[in-house]
């Protein structure tokens, strides 16, 4: 196996990269294996399903698939081999599908090769053996590393497009543009394509698809569950039966909380879990308790202290321990060997664990964080914010976003939040913000220092927000008094991070470490062409963001 999609992959003096029979996240060799052939079997997709686009034709059970395949590649979503051999077996038939349409609709079809024509082994060792030539590095002898880091780049954001658009897609949100835009990628990472500039475009393509697969999302979450809006959210227990719901999909804990409603039963969130206190018709649920714990990668022991069920709805999994391993299901894209899975939406076998385990025996007590503000909330007071900049009161704007992580380094998200000037205001979205959102920041000029956006997906929100702001003052997004700190672990961030690029925010800071995939060369281009930077200390790159904004 190889890979090295995430922040938290093995880095040493001979380079970085997951190459050891189980990687840092816990995925196994054969997993790793088998997810490379899945990923080369939907570029084969991707090759029939824009040219039967081209022609006219649409195979929105396609789409569907391919969203959900990737989704399950992404770090710390699904562990359980067997799910991915099925799904190498379903990629095939999807593609040889599509290339049935495709020459039934094109008369006279040209021969399609490299994925379009792969034929997947029918043992577990045949398709190591086949990863073995189609992984993220193949070719890299003759590609060379910048080429290889640059398809990575294109191939992970890829992946969080997908989870994006598979999220909004459950709650009957999908965009022919997002998934042509899925299509496009694979076809092009099928080609093999090694031009720089090419795979740097495409890359930026990509980044403006995330922008509309994340408005679809938006759609679809404000649309079903209503706008976010301010709402206190308790974060300690409360005595009773308890069911813990981590992850980062809506619709599962709605049916969550609508199959325990009347049971006495109480529902807590974990995680991204958390924006869902700030949706009207989810926190219109009374037993909708309280948050628990912190970001994902506290799971191991806060999942041992919670005494009840505990259902994982997506990212981020690791390895579930002997302490709650009989009491925690996965749901949709999420597995692991063993694990009960829930695939069709059907959360009673979680309701009767809840009742025949002990719950809290006692409240502990109340204590509050605030969330929900969404670009609604933010931009009703958006007048109050312009007249605090023009009047001097509110002197900046930083925002915090992004994923947490275990990695050395992190404390700098909360060293930074901590040093803010006391005159300017954070914004804050995604996990990372557990490092530092139960602190009291006080207000600046009547309004919150700290303002909690949501999930990492809501950075759709923070641009409509910054262009916006930048419209009142009549000027561009990156002449505002807004600088972007941005934690990222896995592809969800690499999305994100496409997204602010292609929508041409620059000065980007970028950590707690840089992508393994990014070579000096790649770097280089990011930093002359977007200003993209390396975090230092957050004293240092408050001074710097504060000075280029005097300048």
């Amino acid at each position: 196996m190889f890979c090295f999609q995430c922040e938290q992959t093995l880095r040493t003096d001979a380079g970085a990269g997951c190459s050891t029979a189980k990687g840092v996240c816990g995925k196994d060799e054969a997993t790793a294996d088998l997810q490379d052939v899945l990923i080369h079997q939907l570029q084969g997709i991707g090759q029939y399903r824009t040219r039967l686009a081209a022609l006219g034709q649409a195979d929105h059970d396609a789409d569907s698939f391919v969203l959900f395949a990737i989704f399950t590649t992404l770090t710390n979503v699904n562990f359980n081999r067997t799910r991915f051999i099925t799904l190498i077996a379903d990629a095939a038939r999807v593609r040889d599908r599509l290339r049935s349409a495709y020459e039934a609709a094109s008369g006279t079809p040209s021969a399609l090769d490299g994925p379009a024509a792969f034929v997947a082994a029918d043992s577990l060792p045949g398709l190591q053996a086949q990863a073995a030539s189609i992984g993220v590095r193949a070719g890299i002898e003759t590609k060379g590393a910048d080429v290889i880091g640059l398809r990575a780049l294109l191939l992970y954001g890829l992946k969080g497009v997908a989870a994006y658009a598979h999220h909004a897609e459950v709650l009957g949100q999908r965009r022919d543009a997002v998934s042509g835009g899925i299509a496009r990628a694979l076809d092009v990472l099928a080609s093999g394509e090694t031009d720089l500039n090419v795979l740097l475009d495409e890359a930026l393509a990509l980044g403006r698809c995330n922008f509309a697969a994340m408005e679809a999302l938006d759609a679809a979450n404000t649309g079903t569950f209503g706008t976010p809006s301010p709402s206190a959210v308790r974060v300690t227990p409360v005595a009773g039966k308890a069911i813990l719901v981590s992850g980062h999909d809506l619709r599962d804990l709605a049916a969550i909380l609508e199959a325990t409603k009347d049971t006495s039963i109480n529902v807590y969130t974990h995680g991204e879990m958390l924006p869902a206190h700030g949706y009207p018709k989810l926190r219109a649920y009374p037993h909708l308790a309280a948050n628990y714990g912190g970001a994902w990668q506290n799971q191991q022991t806060e999942f041992a202290a919670f005494p009840g069920p505990i259902v994982m709805t997506s990212n981020c999994l690791i390895e579930p321990q002997a302490a709650y391993r009989n009491r925690i299901f996965t749901a949709g894209p999420v597995g692991w060997p063993g694990l009960r899975h829930i695939g069709d939406g059907d959360f009673s076998g979680v309701v009767q664990a809840a009742r025949a385990l002990p719950g809290f025996t006692a409240s502990e007590p109340e204590k509050t964080i605030t969330v929900g503000f969404g670009r609604d909330a933010v931009l009703g007071v958006a007048g109050s914010v312009i007249e605090a900049v023009k009047s001097g009161a509110l002197k900046h704007l930083f925002l915090i976003g992004g994923c947490d992580g275990a990695a050395p380094g992190r404390n700098y998200y909360t060293e930074f939040a901590e040093a803010v000037p006391a005159d300017a205001m954070i914004l804050t979205l995604g996990c990372g913000k557990y490092r530092f959102n139960t602190h009291d920041f006080g207000t600046v000029a009547g309004l919150p220092r700290l303002l909690d956006l949501g999930q990492c997906n809501d950075t759709y929100s923070a641009l409509m927000i910054a262009q916006a702001l930048a419209g009142a003052f009549g000027c561009g997004v990156n002449e505002l008094p807004l600088s972007l700190i941005v934690s990222w672990f896995e592809q969800k961030a690499a999305a994100v991070f496409l997204t602010l690029l292609a929508m041409g925010v620059r000065n980007v800071r970028l950590g707690p470490t840089l992508p393994a995939f990014l070579t000096p060369a790649l770097l280089d281009i990011l930093v002359s062409r977007f200003g993209v930077s390396p975090i230092t200390t957050a004293e240092a790159d408050i001074a710097h963001a504060l000075q280029r904004q005097a300048a």
